[in-house]
């Protein structure tokens, strides 16, 4: 077996952020060991978004592979728990229904759960879906604790992200990866050199400095200056699924203890978001620009926030979808230049981390193999596609008819990936999914069962289970979980015993 003969020498990372400093961290520990050179261009004349501040549970996975202490992450971000998100007036005015994280109920003689439940409906012993889910409890009286202090009980199939400061986010693993070895170069690019097979030789800096480097990464946002304004990968445009083409953020005062949870409250023209921290909690309206004005997007937005605003609002356009390629020739889009879709279920943070999951997984030397740049593409697409689908769902299965957004959702056009699922699971309740989807079975479970749309008939080889017993047993699963709950200390106090912000 041949060693790797031409490995990469050097990595530049174009812009800081949450997904520069991600991909720092990330890259300093896997990459530890090796003669690779990290170098992370900054500029301190381009802001970040810093608006997403909402994880979904895979963040902690990321938090390990880099080697960041999860404690000290909670206490440099402000961070608070997150549990799921609770959805308001999507299905129809003054409604709620939680998507919660991590595993629901328990399969029972290799019968799958969701099935099992579906049974015990038809059988005249209802409860609820979320009363088998320990972070949905969990969420509904706003009570937490660590990991380590759940293990043997009935809550041990829980699972939580975490709210965070996206600006202190940032600074925490800059500081870590700094001490790491990583170099950070202060400047703003201002050109860019391509050699004749078009692959980036090097940036240069407004100060004069060139810079070189063997791979790029891109995480210059929306504008996207190396993977789409010098290497010209275009875009693939997911309007016509998913209209909200803006959003307006603002921070304000906390107005008591923080939730484990994200609140997403359908409105006239999308949606509003509630993300709170230790320290403050922000807030958002995603909407339709064709539905909606930015005045009134703001009005809107002002007329629902709990406590004193610390900034003005401010609005962000952006068009959900992806590039036609995430990595071309010796470049790789992370964060905002690589796609966007619309905040609903937090995946944005997610996307950096599975980029770079892939990337790493394909990780080239420089010969630079196509063979690893076209499956690392297949594979980003296919995460990019299942989201997108995933957060459609919560659209088109509205029956919300109060405004012309509204409406226009209830007869959208949804992709031939998702019409598929949906017929699959109308038929008996079941969803094929690949092993490395983010959204498994429980959450389009979650959500369906949210917007109160539920399958033909269940699996006929469920029917040769012992109703009454299956009717004790969920019975007696529900009220174990509850009981646990009702004896952890609150999120707040959690919080401020455990992680206290610094």
């Amino acid at each position: 077996m041949k060693r790797t003969e031409n490995p990469l020498g050097s990595i530049c990372i174009v812009g800081g952020g949450t997904a520069g400093w991600m991909a720092a961290s990330l890259l300093s520990n896997i990459l530890r060991g090796s003669n690779t050179k990290i170098t992370l261009i900054e500029s301190a004349d381009i802001a970040t978004i810093g608006v997403g501040e909402a994880t979904v549970p895979s963040f902690m996975a990321f938090l390990k592979d880099a080697r960041l202490d999860t404690k000290a992450f909670m206490q440099a971000t402000a961070g608070s728990i997150k549990l799921g998100i609770r959805f308001e007036n999507w299905y129809q005015q003054n409604h709620h229904f939680l998507h919660p994280f991590g595993k629901i109920g328990r399969n029972i003689d290799g019968h799958d759960f969701y099935q099992i439940w579906l049974k015990t409906l038809a059988d005249g012993n209802p409860t609820r879906w979320v009363d088998h889910s320990p972070s949905g409890i969990m969420s509904e009286e706003n009570r937490f604790i660590t990991e380590t202090q759940l293990m043997n009980t009935p809550l041990a199939t829980y699972g939580y992200a975490v709210h965070l400061d996206a600006a202190y986010a940032a600074r925490h693993m800059r500081e870590i990866t700094l001490e790491r070895g990583v170099q950070r170069i202060e400047g703003t690019v201002a050109s860019v050199q391509t050699d004749a097979r078009q692959f980036i030789q090097s940036v240069q800096l407004t100060s004069g400095q060139t810079v070189e480097s063997d791979f790029f990464i891109d995480c210059t946002g929306f504008k996207g200056l190396l993977i789409s304004e010098t290497l010209n990968v275009g875009y693939e445009d997911w309007t016509n699924y998913l209209p909200c083409n803006r959003a307006v953020a603002a921070q304000s005062e906390n107005a008591g203890d923080p939730l484990a949870y994200t609140v997403a409250s359908a409105r006239a023209a999308g949606w509003t978001w509630k993300i709170p921290l230790q320290h403050r909690t922000g807030n958002g309206y995603v909407f339709a620009s064709a539905y909606c004005s930015d005045d009134e997007a703001i009005n809107t937005l002002m007329s629902v926030v709990e406590g004193k605003l610390i900034n003005e609002p401010r609005i962000i356009p952006f068009v959900s979808g992806m590039r036609k390629k995430i990595w071309h020739k010796n470049c790789l889009a992370l964060g905002l230049a690589s796609g966007f879709i619309e905040p609903l279920e937090s995946t944005a943070i997610h996307l950096v981390y599975r980029i770079l999951v892939h990337f790493i997984r394909n990780y080239p030397d420089r010969y630079f193999d196509s063979n690893l740049e076209q499956q690392c593409n297949r594979e980003i697409a296919r995460d990019y596609v299942e989201i997108r689908d995933f957060v459609i769902l919560h659209y088109c299965t509205t029956k919300r008819d109060d405004t012309a957004f509204w409406r226009w959702c209830q007869t959208m056009d949804i992709p031939d990936s998702l019409r598929e699922k949906l017929d699959q699971f109308g038929h008996r309740g079941q969803l094929q999914h690949h092993p490395e989807n983010l959204f498994g079975a429980d959450s389009w479970y979650s959500i369906l069962e949210g917007m109160n749309i539920r399958p033909e008939k269940y699996h006929p080889l469920v029917d040769a289970l012992d109703s009454q017993k299956l009717a004790q047993s969920l019975s007696q699963g529900a009220k174990a979980i509850r009981d646990t709950v009702m004896k952890l200390p609150s999120h707040g106090e959690f919080l401020r015993q455990h992680c206290p912000a610094k």
